[in-house]
């Protein structure tokens, strides 16, 4: 098997999550979030800020089911720029 090595983030993109963007087209707090999906504020801050760093998928099918939507609606891939 040929080795690759591991490419840097600008390489291959990013993911951003669009959770503030979901919430403010629905009209609901960080607060009434975190409520419906049993989370402290803190858990809903960080994602709604997009500073989570690793995915935890309990509160993102819980997200999805208290605001009606998919993860294609809370995730976005944004492919890196070319010639960089």
């Amino acid at each position: 098997m040929k080795e690759r090595p591991v490419l840097i983030r600008a390489d291959y993109g990013s993911v951003e999550l669009r959770l503030k963007e979901v919430m403010e087209e629905r009209g609901i707090t960080r607060n009434q979030l975190a409520k419906l999906i049993d989370a402290r504020f803190e858990v809903v801050s960080k994602w709604y800020k997009g500073e989570v760093e690793k995915m935890d998928l309990d509160i993102l099918a819980r997200i999805c089911y208290a605001l009606d939507c998919t993860t294609e609606d809370l995730l976005q891939y944004v492919p890196a720029e070319e010639g960089k």
